[in-house]
């Protein structure tokens, strides 16, 4: 691998999700209805941030719930060489009938991984709206998918790896990008 460059440092993962956490209260004109869903793993941790986030700006806790992918991604075929999927499960604590459904990923990448959110979703109910909030765009869509909320926007080649280190995981917060070697 290429040497690692920092992107973000853990003050803006902090700002981006401060950022994030206003943009979701103003657009939707406060947080009633609202429900965040974690696309798992490091999805969960950024929507349970955002989430503490509006509770401390608004006095209102938002519910979050985690959405598993495993059965819904489209590359499972692909993908056989690593065993039988892991299945942990979508998990979303309120009934999400007519609620704003907020999607939460680390990076937004090809747009496959948040298809099979929204098709996950869609199996327990259906919501009002969907919405997206990334921490990271990197670009390079083969599926027509656009976030309503982004922390950065870092545009990249295909040979570039972007990696999303969190405190609840790796003990710090930060955003790296290093090209794939040869």
């Amino acid at each position: 691998m290429g040497e690692d460059r920092t992107l973000l440092d853990e003050q803006a993962v902090r700002r981006a999700l401060t950022r994030i956490s206003h943009e979701i209260i103003e657009k939707n004109k406060g947080v009633e209805e609202c429900v965040l869903v974690g696309i798992k793993t490091r999805g969960i941790y950024i929507a349970n941030r955002i989430a503490a986030n509006i509770e401390r700006i608004e006095g209102n806790a938002v519910p979050v719930g985690e959405a598993d992918i495993t059965l819904y991604r489209d590359d499972l075929t692909y993908r056989s060489g690593e065993g039988e999927p892991e299945l942990r499960g979508t998990d979303i604590p309120v009934d999400i009938k007519d609620k704003k459904i907020i999607l939460v990923d680390d990076v937004l990448y090809t747009g496959r991984t948040v298809r099979a959110a929204m098709d996950a979703v869609m199996d327990l109910g259906r919501p009002a709206h969907i919405q997206l909030a990334v921490l990271i765009d990197r670009g390079h869509r083969e599926l027509p998918v656009r976030p309503d909320y982004v922390g950065k926007n870092i545009p990249t080649s295909k040979e570039e790896i972007i990696a999303v280190q969190l405190q609840e995981t790796d003990r710090f917060d930060e955003v790296t990008i290093k090209s794939k070697s040869s």
